[in-house]
């Protein structure tokens, strides 16, 4: 079905979902998408990626393959994305011929990190401090202005503590390897903030503009890389509710359909920051697979083809931890826990700071 839009009632079993991307949450994202009837074709530059275990067939090309890319197109009815660093141009060109949800202009704000910044400004959601460098000098000043430790970041690519630099005042090592990378690529330098905590909020909006949020999670990272969700995040039913508002003025913003994951920094005084949204699927949401009837892979399945969206409450609390690196290898032990689910993402090669899997423990409701 090449057209603009999807029928009213939403797609029927036997349709075909298109997966831009291999990795682990294009696999989950399969796996759900096969429990409601549809199929789905993979496409990756990997052969056999992770999702392409769990899925019907596999395109195996580059994101400027012309050829595959109309292939693509014309055998799915509606087509997502797992990842935000997929080619804005390769999504932009297969919308023309097929729906695409998330939608690529949702997916073009997430990318740039100083555009995403602007965005939420816009609507009145509070950021850590943020300034533009395009090079050493810029950034220079930009320091000066900022008056106190912060962090650069590329404006673009950069994904668990990648393309970040550290920097506060007298630190001249790390401001030299800021130098290095401004004057690489374009960057953003953003003010340290006070936090408690970080949460993470796991949402969708329907084709038809219902919107539904999960219960916030409180987020701990090691090495920039997440570890540890857990639910309920212990914040007050105040903040919850704000964090979810957020959520649905930015989805009603960009017209958005689909499952997004927004984090944000929850101050002392219970204040929320807004730190970035990712338009997919989110590591941190992992544990709906476990605490609630419906995760949000297939949330996001159900607003990508039309369908009802489901309630998102929980059954159990939850604690959700990534298996990083080696830590796959303590299996055995994982699955001898009661109340405990396991998930393993198919990678063969296992390496220091690769996310394996994750295991969520359930715990009795509070």
């Amino acid at each position: 079905m090449n057209a603009a839009t999807l029928p009213s009632r939403g797609l029927a079993p036997g349709s075909v979902i298109g997966i831009a991307g291999g990795g682990q949450l294009g696999r989950m994202l399969a796996m759900a998408a096969a429990r409601l009837g549809f199929h789905t074709i993979i496409y990756d530059p990997a052969q056999a990626c992770p999702a392409a275990q769990t899925a019907n067939s596999q395109i195996v090309a580059t994101f400027d393959d012309e050829a595959a890319r109309a292939e693509f197109a014309a055998n799915c009815d509606v087509i997502t994305y797992e990842f935000e660093n997929i080619p804005l141009a390769f999504v932009e060109q297969i919308s023309q011929e097929t729906p695409v949800y998330p939608p690529p202009a949702a997916l073009a704000v997430s990318q740039d990190r100083l555009a995403e910044k602007e965005f939420f400004g816009k609507l009145g959601i509070t950021t850590a401090p943020f300034f533009e460098v395009n090079d050493p000098d810029q950034l220079r000043q930009a320091c000066e202005r900022l008056g106190g430790p912060g962090i650069l970041k590329t404006r673009r690519m950069g994904y668990d503590g990648k393309g970040q630099v550290r920097l506060k005042p007298g630190d001249e090592a790390a401001m030299q390897v800021a130098d290095e990378l401004a004057a690489k690529t374009p960057c953003t330098l953003e003010g340290f903030v006070d936090f408690d905590h970080e949460i993470s909020v796991i949402a969708a909006r329907g084709i038809d503009g219902r919107f539904g949020a999960f219960d916030p999670a409180r987020n701990r990272h090691e090495e920039g890389i997440l570890r540890q969700s857990q639910v309920p995040c212990g914040a007050s039913e105040e903040l919850c509710k704000a964090a979810a508002d957020i959520a649905r003025q930015v989805t009603e913003s960009l017209g958005y359909v689909g499952v997004i994951g927004i984090e944000f920094f929850v101050t002392p005084g219970g204040g929320l920051i807004a730190n970035e949204f990712a338009p997919r699927v989110h590591n941190s949401g992992h544990w709906t697979e476990a605490a609630c009837a419906v995760s949000q892979f297939e949330q996001h399945i159900r607003a990508i083809c039309g369908l009802p969206l489901s309630a998102t409450g929980r059954h159990s609390d939850c604690v959700m931890t990534n298996l990083i690196g080696f830590d796959v290898e303590a299996l055995p032990l994982l699955l001898a826990e009661p109340d405990t689910l396991v998930h393993l993402y198919g990678k063969s090669d296992i390496r220091d700071g690769r996310k394996m899997g994750h295991v969520t423990r359930l715990l009795p409701k509070s």
